[in-house]
C-alpha cells in the first residue's frame, strides 16, 4: 500500500492508499493521468447523485490521447436496467478500433456486467476508486488479464456509505439484491 499524491491544477489530491494488482511499473504520468480519470469519473458520480441516481462515476482514456469519454449510471434517470456508469461511458466512447491501448476508471469496483464489458472490448487496465462498499467481478477481470489498480479513494468510500444509507432499496434494486 502507498499513499498517492498527485498535483491536479492548483489543488492537490490525496486519493488514500492504492495498490496494482495484475500490474508491473507504472510511471509518474501514468500515474498522473489515472488520477485525472479517477477525478473525472467522481465528477460524474456527483453529477449522477444531483439528477436523483447512483453515484457511480467513470471514464475512459488513454495517456497519449487524454480523456475519451465520461459517464454515470443512468438507470434511475433512464430506466434502463443496464445503464451502469461503465458501460454508458463505453457507450459514450462510441465504435473504436482502440479498446486495448484504454484505460478505464470507474469510482465502484465494477459489477459482472460493466466488467464483461470490459473484458470484451479487451481494455487492459481498470482503475478502481473503491471496492469497501462492492467488490465487483475483479477476480473475474484479472483472470482474463485486465490490470487493475484499487486506490480506496476515501471520497468514492464517503459517497457510496452515505447513498447506501440513504437509499438502501435502490441500491439493492441496483445490484440485485432480491427483497424478500
Amino acid at each position: 500500500m502507498y499513499a498517492i499524491r498527485v498535483r491536479l491544477g492548483a489543488h492537490a489530491l490525496v486519493a488514500g492508499r492504492g495498490r496494482v494488482e495484475n500490474g508491473g511499473m507504472m510511471n509518474d504520468a501514468q500515474d498522473r493521468f489515472e488520477m485525472e480519470l479517477l477525478e473525472a469519473a467522481l465528477e460524474q458520480a456527483r453529477k449522477s447523485l444531483s439528477e436523483g441516481g447512483i453515484p457511480i462515476g467513470s471514464a475512459i482514456g488513454s495517456l497519449e490521447h487524454g480523456i475519451i469519454a465520461v459517464g454515470h449510471n443512468e438507470r434511475e434517470q433512464s430506466g434502463d436496467t443496464t445503464a451502469h456508469a461503465e458501460t454508458v461511458c463505453m457507450r459514450h466512447a462510441g465504435r473504436r478500433r482502440d479498446w486495448h491501448t484504454l484505460t478505464l476508471a470507474s469510482t465502484l469496483s465494477p459489477c459482472i456486467m460493466c466488467s464483461g464489458t470490459a473484458i470484451l472490448h479487451k481494455v487492459p487496465r481498470v482503475v478502481i476508486g473503491e471496492n469497501r462498499t462492492f467488490m465487483g467481478a475483479e477476480d473475474l477481470m484479472k483472470e482474463h488479464g485486465v490490470s487493475l489498480r484499487v486506490v480506496d479513494d476515501p471520497r468514492c468510500v464517503a459517497l457510496m456509505e452515505e447513498f447506501i444509507a440513504a437509499r438502501p432499496e435502490l441500491w439493492d434494486e441496483d445490484i440485485g439484491v432480491v427483497s424478500e
